[in-house]
């Protein structure tokens, strides 16, 4: 039997692994279906990570955290979990080849996926022009024009970030409100530099080889087709929290989660079912950087070792 089943391979998973081996649990195993590094393996440029003194790729920043976190007794196993559940005091996981495994804690570090807009040009342009995270990317932009697409909290909060940044920001909405919290919108539009761009659709993202040239959008009520000239868009159309492991044969989930599936946890990382814990992305709340996934698993990893006793 596991100490600890780790759902997932990026950085809150591979931490939670480091200071749960390294602190003294003997069994712990990291599912992952292939090499651990997660999402941020795929951004081009790293330059806020602390400690990183130079601009390095994604998967060069994390390039030697599984080799550090395996020292200690760290196992890999590259398989898929597909459903978790608990029988008395004991988790029984299930991976996709019909096995069945048996953990004293588990950690989901399943982490989430940007939801695409599905516009012409998305997946083309995707890390070369187009990004979801104005933190990891708006400052490459410094002082030139980005579009940012969406109307929720995220694109309005992002928005106002990059307009500090930016010489002007393009707010485009395929609606004329907002789905987003009356200071949010305050704050937009407190912003000068914030043009909004509602009631269309965004029609395609043009470029070339260098990357993203501008985007095309169609207004609703005209049905005018208007070129933005920018070079950076941003699209914040909501995220897909990676949560089908702790979903049960009923329909419900093994533990408590909000209405986007995300999974509700404490400071402790704990959920709502004792010996369950979830750490970065997939929880509520969480701010979608590195540096603060791996403190989630840290946080979790200490937690369960106190759990255990």
């Amino acid at each position: 039997m596991l100490d600890l089943a780790i759902i997932g391979g990026g950085p809150a998973g591979l931490t939670a692994g480091l200071y749960a081996t390294r602190g003294g649990l003997n069994n712990v195993t990291m599912f992952e279906m292939g090499m651990p590094g997660g999402q941020i393996t795929g951004s081009s440029e790293i330059e806020n990570y602390p400690g990183q003194a130079e601009v390095v790729s994604g998967m060069d920043l994390m390039q030697n955290w599984p080799e550090q976190c395996q020292r200690f007794g760290l196992k890999h196993e590259m398989n898929q979990v597909s459903n978790v559940k608990k029988v008395g005091d004991i988790f029984e996981l299930t991976t996709v080849d019909g096995k069945t495994q048996e953990a004293k804690t588990v950690l989901m570090a399943t982490g989430s996926v940007p939801r695409r807009a599905g516009f012409k040009g998305e997946d083309e342009f995707f890390g070369r022009g187009i990004s979801t995270c104005a933190t990891c990317d708006g400052f490459f932009y410094k002082g030139k024009e980005v579009a940012v697409v969406g109307g929720g909290d995220s694109a309005l909060e992002e928005a106002v970030y990059l307009s500090k940044l930016c010489s002007k920001v393009y707010l485009v909405h395929r609606r004329d409100t907002y789905r987003a919290a009356p200071s949010t919108i305050e704050h937009m539009k407190a912003a000068s530099n914030i043009e909004e761009v509602t009631n269309v659709d965004v029609e395609e993202v043009f470029g070339d080889m260098s990357g993203v040239l501008g985007l095309k959008v169609k207004s609703k009520l005209t049905g005018e087709i208007r070129d933005l000239p920018t070079p950076g868009v941003f699209v914040f159309v909501g995220r897909n929290v990676l949560n089908e492991p702790i979903k049960q044969e009923d329909g419900s989930f093994l533990c408590d989660v909000n209405d986007a599936g995300e999974v509700i946890v404490n400071l402790k990382m704990q959920t709502s079912v004792p010996g369950l814990y979830a750490a970065g992305d997939i929880r509520i709340d969480a701010a979608k950087q590195v540096v603060c996934a791996a403190a989630d698993g840290a946080t979790a990893a200490v937690n369960i070792i106190e759990y255990i006793g």
